[in-house]
């Protein structure tokens, strides 16, 4: 699939220079770029919902337990 995206000159020179410096091609960029911002906002979803859930049981265990507790 193609996808295209219009740059302003600056930020074309920017984004080139910075592939050429990790040694990416643009598409490798944009591409990791894109993959990181949707795991970043996954991340940030897990985070919220666990830490709701640990406000209404604030629960905790120590490693000690936790590996009794699945027989390791």
């Amino acid at each position: 699939m193609t996808i295209s995206v219009r740059l302003n000159e600056e930020d074309t020179k920017l984004i080139k220079a910075y592939a050429e410096l990790n040694k990416m091609t643009l598409s490798e960029l944009i591409r990791n770029a894109i993959m990181e911002k949707i795991e970043d906002e996954y991340d940030l979803e897990c985070y919220e919902k666990a830490i709701a859930e640990y406000r209404k049981n604030p629960v905790t265990y120590t490693l000690e337990e936790v590996k009794r507790e699945l027989d390791l």
